[in-house]
């Protein structure tokens, strides 16, 4: 997908939908193979995101069981049972996830280490290798995937 005439027709406003625009192309001279491999830091690191949101949505569910059980102990408590709301109250609500660590404080440890690391080392691979261009590997994928000439089928939105 790297040859002249592919990367030197129209791609810009009022091009063709037919061909990649130039955003989603390898810049000249970049083989396959580096297209390739680069494609798979990008896809590692989109592992990583679904992580991060699952963590997201791990952190959003803590927080509504701590609320959730602290409702459920006030009716207990309400129910005749103040004693066995209390001891659960007092085990269970405000608890630590994690040995000091509420979830929002794993959160933010996770996207100022790990995440943050690697979303600078995708982005350096990126900027160093395809011009920073983003989802170059999965362009191609597509241009080899989709039936060319066919409704639904486009290399990309009319402009």
């Amino acid at each position: 997908m790297t040859d002249d005439a592919t990367q030197s027709q129209p791609t810009g406003p009022g091009g063709s939908a037919e061909r990649p625009d130039a955003a989603h192309l390898p810049p000249d001279g970049v083989p396959d193979d580096v297209v390739e491999a680069v494609g798979g830091v990008t896809a590692a690191f989109e592992v990583v995101e679904h992580a991060r949101g699952m963590l997201y949505a791990f952190h959003r569910l803590i927080g509504r069981a701590d609320a959730e059980l602290a409702d459920a102990l006030d009716r207990l408590a309400e129910a005749g049972h103040p004693d066995v709301a209390d001891e659960l109250r007092a085990e269970v609500v405000g608890r630590n996830v994690l040995a000091g660590r509420w979830t929002f404080q794993v959160v933010e440890d996770f996207d100022e280490g790990y995440y943050r690391a690697f979303a600078d080392a995708e982005r350096r691979t990126r900027e160093r290798l395809v011009a920073g261009r983003k989802h170059v590997y999965e362009s191609q994928l597509k241009e080899r995937n989709r039936t060319h000439g066919r409704p639904g089928h486009e290399s990309r939105p009319q402009a």
